[in-house]
């Protein structure tokens, strides 16, 4: 029994340094939209991927307040301090800004921890349920870093851009 044992294990060793955390990640995170979605429909997974998103949204706001000792935050400064906070989650460029009297819009290239998860599973897609957490994040951070200074921010998804490995994004900031 005992050399039994031993060839079993000899078989199915794998060092702890070969296991990939990040595939099992994308797996796990894939089966969890869909059964949600499932169990519970499009309306209430969009809103439960976003609500995940609002918890460390909040965080990060209540950090940078705290750290900056300031309550309420210029739209610019803090699209820049949010960023450089973010630079081990995010990677973003600011493609084009638009200013208006009842509104500023920012388009932007996001480049976003989820997005090589996302490109190695079938069904999540760019833009899509998944990114619905980053939508909530980054909505909740302006709205509390922003306070008074706006009425509503949104983030929406424009375009997957294939060549520069980027979700092509609009920042809008109602005054």
């Amino acid at each position: 029994m005992e050399e039994y044992i031993e060839e079993i294990n000899e078989r199915i060793q794998n060092p702890i340094k070969n296991i990939n955390s990040i595939k099992g990640f994308e797996v796990i995170s894939e089966s969890l939209v869909y059964k949600v979605y499932d169990v519970f429909g499009r309306n209430s997974l969009l809103s439960i991927l976003y609500q995940i998103g609002v918890f460390p949204g909040t965080t990060i706001a209540e950090r940078i307040k705290r750290e900056y000792g300031k309550e309420e935050f210029e739209i610019m400064e803090a699209l820049v301090i949010l960023m450089e906070e973010l630079k081990e989650f995010y990677s973003l460029q600011v493609r084009d800004i638009e200013q208006y009297d009842e509104k500023v819009r920012i388009v932007i290239e996001n480049h976003c921890f989820l997005r090589t998860p996302i490109s190695h599973r079938e069904k999540l897609n760019y833009g899509k349920y998944f990114c619905r957490t980053n939508k909530g994040y980054f909505e909740t951070a302006f709205q509390k870093l922003l306070g008074n200074k706006i009425k509503k921010v949104e983030i929406n998804f424009l375009e997957n851009d294939v060549e520069k490995d980027v979700c092509v994004e609009e920042l809008i900031f109602y005054k």
